[in-house]
């Protein structure tokens, strides 16, 4: 089966679901499989991966492992 048939066929089985347990079990899959963004070398992120990025990202910054703008700028002088 192609991609485009799975997808219609997946369409026609939502469209008759009757329970929002279900949609909602779906909604989630999607949300945690979906691409939301990509990497700086081009590698798919989902959301998931997303956040625990941003978490991480975050927890560099409060401990202070980072660098400023400025510093940043100063150090491409030199190369």
């Amino acid at each position: 089966m192609d991609l485009q048939v799975a997808k219609i066929d997946i369409l026609q089985k939502i469209m008759n679901v009757s329970k929002i347990s279900l949609l909602d079990k779906i909604n989630d899959i999607l949300d945690k499989e979906m691409i939301v963004g990509y990497t700086t070398g081009g590698d798919p992120l989902t959301k998931e991966a997303y956040n625990a990025r941003l978490l991480l990202a975050e927890k560099q910054i409060a401990s202070g492992n980072h660098i400023s703008q400025e510093d940043l700028e100063k150090e491409v002088e030199n190369w």
